[in-house]
Protein backbone atom coordinates (compact mmCIF):
# COMPACT_ATOMS: atom_id res chain seq x y z
CA UNK A 1 0.00 0.00 0.00
CA UNK A 2 1.44 3.62 -0.61
CA UNK A 3 0.68 7.03 0.68
CA UNK A 4 -0.19 10.52 -0.93
CA UNK A 5 0.09 13.72 0.95
CA UNK A 6 -0.96 16.73 0.05
CA UNK A 7 1.43 19.50 1.33
CA UNK A 8 0.44 22.29 -1.11
CA UNK A 9 -2.19 24.84 -0.78
CA UNK A 10 -1.79 28.44 0.78
CA UNK A 11 -2.80 28.16 4.25
CA UNK A 12 -4.78 31.55 4.24
CA UNK A 13 -6.37 31.20 7.44
CA UNK A 14 -3.07 31.17 8.94
CA UNK A 15 -1.68 33.80 7.46
CA UNK A 16 0.42 36.15 7.59
CA UNK A 17 2.46 33.11 8.91
CA UNK A 18 1.80 31.05 5.46
CA UNK A 19 2.36 34.04 3.24
CA UNK A 20 6.27 32.66 4.19
CA UNK A 21 5.81 29.00 5.42
CA UNK A 22 3.93 26.52 4.51
CA UNK A 23 0.84 25.84 6.96
CA UNK A 24 2.15 21.98 7.14
CA UNK A 25 5.49 22.94 8.36
CA UNK A 26 3.78 25.55 11.65
CA UNK A 27 4.54 23.20 14.90
CA UNK A 28 3.05 21.39 17.50
CA UNK A 29 4.87 20.90 20.22
CA UNK A 30 8.25 22.05 18.59
CA UNK A 31 7.56 19.44 15.49
CA UNK A 32 5.79 20.28 12.17
CA UNK A 33 2.66 19.39 11.82
CA UNK A 34 3.50 17.32 8.74
CA UNK A 35 5.55 15.40 10.24
CA UNK A 36 2.88 13.88 12.85
CA UNK A 37 1.46 12.68 9.87
CA UNK A 38 4.33 11.15 8.06
CA UNK A 39 4.75 9.13 11.53
CA UNK A 40 1.62 7.88 11.28
CA UNK A 41 1.99 6.38 8.00
CA UNK A 42 5.41 4.25 8.69
CA UNK A 43 3.54 3.25 11.85
CA UNK A 44 0.57 1.87 9.74
CA UNK A 45 3.22 -0.02 7.34
CA UNK A 46 3.39 2.23 4.77
CA UNK A 47 6.92 3.36 3.49
CA UNK A 48 6.10 5.08 -0.09
CA UNK A 49 5.36 8.29 0.14
CA UNK A 50 4.30 10.85 -2.78
CA UNK A 51 4.33 14.13 -1.47
CA UNK A 52 2.31 16.81 -3.35
CA UNK A 53 4.03 20.48 -3.17
CA UNK A 54 2.76 23.89 -4.57
CA UNK A 55 4.18 27.32 -4.18
CA UNK A 56 5.69 25.87 -0.57
CA UNK A 57 7.69 22.52 -2.31
CA UNK A 58 11.22 24.12 -1.83
CA UNK A 59 10.63 24.40 2.19
CA UNK A 60 8.81 20.99 2.42
CA UNK A 61 11.47 19.50 0.55
CA UNK A 62 14.06 20.96 3.01
CA UNK A 63 12.53 19.65 5.75
CA UNK A 64 11.16 16.47 5.01
CA UNK A 65 14.32 15.32 2.76
CA UNK A 66 14.03 11.91 1.06
CA UNK A 67 12.07 10.53 4.31
CA UNK A 68 14.77 8.12 5.44
CA UNK A 69 14.26 10.32 9.17
CA UNK A 70 10.73 9.00 9.10
CA UNK A 71 11.98 5.37 7.99
CA UNK A 72 10.12 5.89 4.64
CA UNK A 73 11.08 6.68 1.20
CA UNK A 74 9.52 9.96 -0.35
CA UNK A 75 8.99 11.47 -3.88
CA UNK A 76 7.33 15.04 -4.36
CA UNK A 77 4.92 15.45 -7.23
CA UNK A 78 4.83 19.14 -8.24
CA UNK A 79 1.42 20.74 -8.67
CA UNK A 80 1.51 23.94 -10.60
CA UNK A 81 -1.54 25.45 -9.04
CA UNK A 82 -4.45 24.36 -6.16
CA UNK A 83 -6.81 22.64 -8.63
CA UNK A 84 -8.02 20.47 -6.04
CA UNK A 85 -7.80 17.15 -4.07
CA UNK A 86 -8.91 14.54 -7.12
CA UNK A 87 -6.24 16.76 -9.52
CA UNK A 88 -3.73 15.53 -6.89
CA UNK A 89 -4.71 11.93 -7.34
CA UNK A 90 -4.60 12.55 -11.13
CA UNK A 91 -0.99 13.80 -11.57
CA UNK A 92 0.04 10.73 -8.86
CA UNK A 93 -1.19 8.50 -11.50
CA UNK A 94 2.37 7.19 -12.44
CA UNK A 95 3.48 6.84 -8.78
CA UNK A 96 -0.02 4.99 -7.19
CA UNK A 97 0.34 3.14 -10.37
CA UNK A 98 -2.27 -0.04 -9.64
CA UNK A 99 -1.99 -0.18 -5.76
CA UNK A 100 -4.50 0.83 -3.41
CA UNK A 101 -3.24 3.91 -1.10
CA UNK A 102 -4.12 6.63 1.50
CA UNK A 103 -4.32 9.77 0.84
CA UNK A 104 -3.47 11.95 3.57
CA UNK A 105 -4.00 15.69 4.56
CA UNK A 106 -1.05 17.40 5.37
CA UNK A 107 -2.34 19.65 7.49
CA UNK A 108 -4.94 17.50 9.38
CA UNK A 109 -3.67 16.37 13.80
CA UNK A 110 -4.46 12.73 14.36
CA UNK A 111 -4.05 10.90 17.51
CA UNK A 112 -3.92 7.90 17.71
CA UNK A 113 -2.44 7.47 14.44
CA UNK A 114 -4.34 5.23 11.21
CA UNK A 115 -3.15 2.00 11.93
CA UNK A 116 -6.74 0.98 12.47
CA UNK A 117 -7.90 2.74 9.31
CA UNK A 118 -5.54 1.26 7.08
CA UNK A 119 -6.16 -2.38 9.03
CA UNK A 120 -9.72 -2.34 7.93
CA UNK A 121 -9.38 -1.03 4.90
CA UNK A 122 -6.80 -4.42 4.01
CA UNK A 123 -9.01 -6.61 5.45
CA UNK A 124 -12.31 -5.16 3.81
CA UNK A 125 -13.00 -5.29 0.21
CA UNK A 126 -14.17 -2.11 -0.33
CA UNK A 127 -13.04 0.55 -3.63
CA UNK A 128 -13.26 3.51 -0.60
CA UNK A 129 -13.30 4.05 3.01
CA UNK A 130 -13.67 7.31 4.65
CA UNK A 131 -12.35 8.61 8.06
CA UNK A 132 -15.18 10.57 9.64
CA UNK A 133 -15.56 12.12 13.43
CA UNK A 134 -18.89 14.06 14.97
CA UNK A 135 -18.69 17.60 14.87
CA UNK A 136 -20.96 20.44 16.84
CA UNK A 137 -20.86 22.28 14.04
CA UNK A 138 -21.53 20.06 10.82
CA UNK A 139 -22.34 22.90 8.84
CA UNK A 140 -18.11 23.94 8.43
CA UNK A 141 -17.69 20.02 7.23
CA UNK A 142 -17.83 18.14 4.18
CA UNK A 143 -20.69 15.84 6.00
CA UNK A 144 -21.60 11.93 5.36
CA UNK A 145 -24.84 10.29 5.09
CA UNK A 146 -24.78 6.91 6.45
CA UNK A 147 -26.47 3.74 5.92
CA UNK A 148 -27.40 1.09 7.80
CA UNK A 149 -24.20 -1.25 7.72
CA UNK A 150 -21.67 1.97 7.82
CA UNK A 151 -22.05 2.81 3.65
CA UNK A 152 -21.40 6.24 2.56
CA UNK A 153 -25.15 6.93 0.77
CA UNK A 154 -24.44 10.55 0.25
CA UNK A 155 -21.86 13.35 1.00
CA UNK A 156 -22.32 17.26 1.28
CA UNK A 157 -19.54 19.99 1.44
CA UNK A 158 -20.48 22.67 3.98
CA UNK A 159 -24.03 22.12 3.47
CA UNK A 160 -26.79 24.93 5.23
CA UNK A 161 -28.83 21.93 6.69
CA UNK A 162 -26.40 19.34 7.36
CA UNK A 163 -28.46 15.71 7.54
CA UNK A 164 -25.63 13.99 9.80
CA UNK A 165 -22.97 15.67 12.70
CA UNK A 166 -20.51 13.41 10.74
CA UNK A 167 -18.00 15.45 9.12
CA UNK A 168 -15.13 13.81 6.42
CA UNK A 169 -11.63 13.81 8.18
CA UNK A 170 -8.88 14.41 5.80
CA UNK A 171 -7.51 11.05 5.41
CA UNK A 172 -8.83 8.64 2.99
CA UNK A 173 -8.17 5.07 1.62
CA UNK A 174 -8.79 4.25 -1.81
CA UNK A 175 -8.92 1.24 -4.09
CA UNK A 176 -7.56 1.85 -7.94
CA UNK A 177 -11.01 2.78 -9.17
CA UNK A 178 -10.69 6.31 -7.79
CA UNK A 179 -8.71 6.53 -10.70
CA UNK A 180 -11.74 6.28 -13.26
CA UNK A 181 -13.36 8.56 -10.86
CA UNK A 182 -10.76 11.81 -10.70
CA UNK A 183 -10.69 11.18 -14.72
CA UNK A 184 -14.91 11.41 -15.16
CA UNK A 185 -15.48 14.25 -13.15
CA UNK A 186 -15.39 18.07 -13.87
CA UNK A 187 -14.10 21.11 -12.06
CA UNK A 188 -16.46 22.79 -9.46
CA UNK A 189 -17.96 26.03 -9.31
CA UNK A 190 -14.43 27.18 -7.82
CA UNK A 191 -12.53 25.35 -10.62
CA UNK A 192 -11.22 22.30 -8.49
CA UNK A 193 -11.46 18.85 -8.79
CA UNK A 194 -13.30 17.80 -5.79
CA UNK A 195 -12.72 14.44 -3.82
CA UNK A 196 -15.97 15.01 -2.53
CA UNK A 197 -17.30 14.74 -6.49
CA UNK A 198 -15.20 11.72 -6.84
CA UNK A 199 -16.10 9.92 -4.43
CA UNK A 200 -19.54 10.47 -5.88
CA UNK A 201 -18.75 8.95 -8.87
CA UNK A 202 -17.79 5.59 -6.89
CA UNK A 203 -21.27 5.50 -5.37
CA UNK A 204 -23.56 6.25 -7.92
CA UNK A 205 -21.45 3.81 -10.30
CA UNK A 206 -21.93 0.98 -7.63
CA UNK A 207 -18.38 0.82 -6.18
CA UNK A 208 -18.60 -0.12 -2.27
CA UNK A 209 -17.75 3.36 -0.14
CA UNK A 210 -17.54 2.56 3.32
CA UNK A 211 -17.15 4.76 6.50
CA UNK A 212 -14.44 4.41 9.40
CA UNK A 213 -14.83 6.57 12.98
CA UNK A 214 -11.22 8.24 14.36
CA UNK A 215 -10.70 6.12 17.26
CA UNK A 216 -8.56 9.49 18.23
CA UNK A 217 -8.43 13.54 18.50
CA UNK A 218 -8.63 15.05 15.34
CA UNK A 219 -8.31 18.73 14.23
CA UNK A 220 -7.61 20.23 10.62
CA UNK A 221 -4.96 22.95 11.92
CA UNK A 222 -5.88 25.60 9.61
CA UNK A 223 -6.79 28.46 12.52
CA UNK A 224 -4.77 29.97 15.59
CA UNK A 225 -7.43 28.42 18.19
CA UNK A 226 -7.11 24.78 16.02
CA UNK A 227 -3.08 24.86 16.28
CA UNK A 228 -3.04 25.91 20.52
CA UNK A 229 -5.76 22.81 20.95
CA UNK A 230 -3.48 20.55 19.30
CA UNK A 231 -0.31 21.87 21.24
CA UNK A 232 -2.73 21.81 24.26
CA UNK A 233 -3.29 17.62 23.31
CA UNK A 234 0.34 17.12 22.70
CA UNK A 235 2.22 18.82 25.59
CA UNK A 236 -0.51 16.52 27.73
CA UNK A 237 1.34 13.83 26.42
CA UNK A 238 5.24 14.42 27.42
CA UNK A 239 6.79 13.49 30.16
CA UNK A 240 9.47 15.65 32.08
CA UNK A 241 13.10 15.84 30.18
CA UNK A 242 15.25 18.55 31.30
CA UNK A 243 18.38 18.49 29.34
CA UNK A 244 19.40 22.06 29.48
CA UNK A 245 20.93 24.22 32.08
CA UNK A 246 18.93 25.15 34.87
CA UNK A 247 20.12 27.73 37.50
CA UNK A 248 19.28 27.25 41.11
CA UNK A 249 16.92 30.46 41.53
CA UNK A 250 14.66 29.01 38.67
CA UNK A 251 11.41 27.12 39.64
CA UNK A 252 10.13 24.01 37.15
CA UNK A 253 7.46 22.25 37.75
CA UNK A 254 4.88 19.52 36.15
CA UNK A 255 6.02 17.84 32.96
CA UNK A 256 9.14 20.25 31.16
CA UNK A 257 10.84 19.72 28.57
CA UNK A 258 13.86 21.64 28.01
CA UNK A 259 16.29 20.47 25.35
CA UNK A 260 19.96 20.32 24.64
CA UNK A 261 21.51 23.83 24.84
CA UNK A 262 18.67 25.81 26.26
CA UNK A 263 18.86 27.86 29.58
CA UNK A 264 16.94 28.55 32.07
CA UNK A 265 17.86 31.40 34.86
CA UNK A 266 15.78 33.40 37.69
CA UNK A 267 12.15 31.98 36.20
CA UNK A 268 9.17 30.00 36.57
CA UNK A 269 8.16 27.36 34.26
CA UNK A 270 4.85 25.07 34.55
CA UNK A 271 4.39 22.54 32.70
CA UNK A 272 3.42 21.30 30.34
CA UNK A 273 5.77 23.13 27.94
CA UNK A 274 8.68 22.27 25.65
CA UNK A 275 11.48 24.69 24.95
CA UNK A 276 13.68 24.44 22.21
CA UNK A 277 17.36 23.84 21.58
CA UNK A 278 19.55 26.69 22.51
CA UNK A 279 16.62 29.23 23.49
CA UNK A 280 17.30 31.63 26.52
CA UNK A 281 15.08 31.86 29.37
CA UNK A 282 15.79 34.73 31.70
CA UNK A 283 13.77 36.52 34.46
CA UNK A 284 10.34 34.81 32.91
CA UNK A 285 7.25 32.66 33.90
CA UNK A 286 6.20 30.27 30.92
CA UNK A 287 2.84 29.19 31.80
CA UNK A 288 0.94 25.50 30.50
CA UNK A 289 0.75 24.57 27.32
CA UNK A 290 3.61 26.65 26.15
CA UNK A 291 5.77 25.54 23.18
CA UNK A 292 9.36 27.70 22.99
CA UNK A 293 11.02 26.78 19.68
CA UNK A 294 14.97 26.64 19.26
CA UNK A 295 17.08 29.81 19.80
CA UNK A 296 14.20 31.81 21.05
CA UNK A 297 14.96 34.42 23.78
CA UNK A 298 12.64 35.49 26.61
CA UNK A 299 13.57 38.34 28.78
CA UNK A 300 11.35 39.64 31.65
CA UNK A 301 8.28 37.92 30.29
CA UNK A 302 5.44 36.03 30.85
CA UNK A 303 3.75 33.99 28.28
CA UNK A 304 1.20 31.25 28.85
CA UNK A 305 -0.96 29.27 26.22
CA UNK A 306 1.26 30.04 23.09
CA UNK A 307 3.35 28.52 20.28
CA UNK A 308 6.54 31.01 19.81
CA UNK A 309 8.17 30.02 16.69
CA UNK A 310 12.00 29.48 16.76
CA UNK A 311 14.47 32.69 16.57
CA UNK A 312 12.02 34.77 18.28
CA UNK A 313 12.53 36.78 20.75
CA UNK A 314 10.21 38.22 23.76
CA UNK A 315 11.50 40.94 25.71
CA UNK A 316 9.26 43.05 28.83
CA UNK A 317 5.82 41.66 27.91
CA UNK A 318 3.37 40.72 30.69
CA UNK A 319 1.31 38.36 30.12
CA UNK A 320 1.06 37.28 26.25
CA UNK A 321 -1.63 34.98 26.01
CA UNK A 322 -3.35 32.47 23.41
CA UNK A 323 -1.03 33.38 20.41
CA UNK A 324 0.96 32.35 17.91
CA UNK A 325 4.27 33.91 17.12
CA UNK A 326 5.91 33.58 14.17
CA UNK A 327 9.88 32.76 13.08
CA UNK A 328 12.24 35.96 14.07
CA UNK A 329 9.26 38.22 15.30
CA UNK A 330 10.59 40.63 18.31
CA UNK A 331 7.95 41.45 20.39
CA UNK A 332 9.42 43.73 23.52
CA UNK A 333 8.29 46.48 25.83
CA UNK A 334 8.75 50.47 24.89
CA UNK A 335 10.35 51.71 27.24
CA UNK A 336 11.09 55.51 25.74
CA UNK A 337 7.94 58.17 26.10
CA UNK A 338 5.58 57.96 25.06
CA UNK A 339 4.53 54.74 26.11
CA UNK A 340 2.55 53.68 23.23
CA UNK A 341 1.87 50.65 21.32
CA UNK A 342 4.07 50.53 18.17
CA UNK A 343 3.25 48.00 15.36
CA UNK A 344 4.41 46.51 12.01
CA UNK A 345 2.14 44.15 11.30
CA UNK A 346 1.04 42.22 8.13
CA UNK A 347 -1.80 41.61 5.84
CA UNK A 348 -4.31 39.39 7.70
CA UNK A 349 -3.22 39.85 11.37
CA UNK A 350 -4.66 39.74 14.49
CA UNK A 351 -3.16 42.28 17.16
CA UNK A 352 -5.20 42.35 20.56
CA UNK A 353 -4.17 45.02 23.08
CA UNK A 354 -5.11 45.71 26.79
CA UNK A 355 -7.34 48.75 26.78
Amino acid sequence: MKALVLAGGKGTRLRPLTYTSAKQLVPVANKPVLYYGLEALRDAGITSVAIIVGDTGAEVRDAVGDGSRFGIEVTYIQQEAPLGLAHCVLIARDFLAGDPFVMYLGDNFLVGGIADLVDAFRQADHDAQILLTKVAEPQFYGVAELGPDGEILRLEEKPEHPRSDLAIVGVYTFSPAIHEAVRSITPSARGELEITDAIKWLIDHGYSVHSHFVSGYWKDTGRLQDMLECNRIVLETITADIRGVVDGRSEITGNVVIDPGASVANSVIRGPAVIGADARISDSYIGPYTSIGESCVLQDAEVEYAIVLPNSTIRGVSRLTYSLIGRNVEVTRADAVPNTYQLMVGDHSRVQVKA
